[in-house]
């Protein structure tokens, strides 16, 4: 029996545990003190599939969905698949009237299986394959966006049809963020610069070949922007360069795709990207672009990927041991890691963490929550506070955890990738099951 059974009025003047910018929407404590997501118990789920798992808040991600087609609503909204790529997600966004954003014939592949309508697909990467775009041309791919010249001629050797191309363009914008995802500077693998009309250039081979139809302009400045005005640049430049193509080939462009990258808290206090704000800079940009240039309103495309899946997503986590080092830093290790969340590794990316166990009363200390695998760089998040009776077998949350974690994962140290589970209204399903050593073993061949 622990002080809330036996006094529940302390229930009404506890600081609250939770952050509500990180957690999903549907978050909240049983009368245990134990936290829920879409009415389950997250030690319950630790309990049935084990540690780590991925639960996922299909309420959540609807909620996001129709957020931003209330911010947007004569915009399309394609859904960038590359942050969470399965079925089930695939299944959601599209019924709540979102299109998808795919860049490989993996991620093709699980989108079809899902039953989306081709049409609303859209295929990127900077280095798409004879056989991907073969892939998406036979499904009947909506549009496809090229990123090189030598695509562009690939392309066209590939396509027995007509297929719509957005050309992707490096507007020259810094976001002053991490480098590895910066991609709207010109120094970088992805897209044709507006600088030296090397977007121009592309834009004409594409209007020259008789099976493709250049319908618009794509960019993608980067991730976690919170500053809405680097999209008021954005557009103000490629506005500016469909009206260039406009005034050298007599076409009128139609469609202006901004990307995503709008940025989402990971920790108390980070900034976010409002749907609402970024949608008012837009539409006052396309007013200003728009008039200047004398350009009709081109329709616009965005994709959220990490602002529709993230804040759905938390991971556990159970503790497997505690260190403290003489004058230093308190570890608490768990049974994941790195291979189950890279980011911290990849880009320096710090999470919140807290026990979902049980209420604690206790007092708190300061620690660096480390994961099971071979590097001293496998950490999950640096100077969290979590309880002094921290104990082995407790159940660990990370929330925001719903946006490139299965998507990144691995099978490093031969440590299988975890189960992906969705909970909705008090109900648990298995959307990914745990990855076995069975599994691996099975992709060995004889000696």
């Amino acid at each position: 029996m622990t002080l809330l059974d036996l006094f529940p009025s302390l229930r009404t003047t506890m600081t609250p545990r939770l952050d509500p910018a990180l957690w999903p929407t549907t978050t909240d404590h049983d009368d245990r003190g134990r936290i829920r997501v879409g009415g389950v118990a997250l030690d319950d789920i630790a309990d049935q599939f084990g540690t780590p798992t991925y639960v996922l808040d299909e309420t959540d991600v609807r909620h996001r969905c129709r957020a931003y087609r209330a911010a947007f609503p004569e915009a399309e909204i394609a859904y960038a698949g590359k942050a969470l790529m399965i079925r089930a997600v695939a299944d959601w966004v599209t019924r709540e009237g979102l299109s998808i954003d795919v860049c490989s014939g993996g991620e093709l592949a699980i989108a079809l299986s899902a039953g989306v309508d081709p049409a609303r697909i859209i295929l990127h990467g900077n280095a798409k394959t004879a056989t991907e775009l073969r892939a998406a041309v036979d499904a009947g791919v909506g549009r496809i966006v090229v990123d090189s010249l030598t695509e562009i001629r690939l392309l066209t050797a590939i396509a027995n049809r007509r297929v719509q191309v957005l050309v992707r363009v490096t507007p020259g914008i810094d976001i002053n963020g991490h480098r590895a995802v910066a991609t709207g500077v010109d120094d970088q693998k992805f897209g044709f610069p507006l600088s030296h009309d090397q977007a121009g250039d592309a834009a004409r081979l594409v209007l020259e070949q008789p099976n493709l139809e250049l319908v618009g302009l794509h960019c993608h400045l980067g991730s976690q922007i919170a500053d809405a005005e680097y999209f008021r640049s954005a557009v103000a430049r490629l506005v500016g360069q469909m009206a260039q193509i406009r005034s050298d080939h007599g076409v009128i462009l139609t469609t202006l795709d901004l990307g995503g990258g709008h940025a989402v808290p990971y920790r108390p206090g980070d900034p976010e990207c409002d749907p609402a704000v970024l949608a008012a800079v837009v539409d006052d940009a396309l007013d200003d672009a728009c008039a200047r240039n004398r350009f009709p309103r081109p329709q616009i495309v965005l994709e959220p990927g990490r602002a529709i899946v993230a804040r759905a997503g938390v991971t556990l986590y159970r503790v497997v041991s505690t260190k403290t080092h003489a004058g230093g830093r308190t570890f608490v290790a768990v049974d994941g890691g790195m291979s189950d969340n890279p980011r911290v590794a990849l880009y320096g990316a710090r999470y919140d963490v807290v026990i979902a166990n049980r209420h604690p009363l206790g007092r708190h200390t300061t620690v660096t929550v480390v994961g099971r695998h071979c590097e001293a760089g496998d950490v999950v998040a640096e100077d969290v506070s979590l309880p002094v009776d921290l104990h082995p077998g407790d159940v660990l949350a990370v929330p925001c955890t719903g946006a490139y974690h299965h998507s990144l994962a691995s099978t490093y140290n031969g440590v299988g990738r975890p189960p992906v589970v969705a909970v909705r209204d008090g109900h648990i399903r298995e959307l990914i099951r745990r990855e076995t050593v069975a599994d691996l073993m099975a992709r060995e061949s004889d000696a």
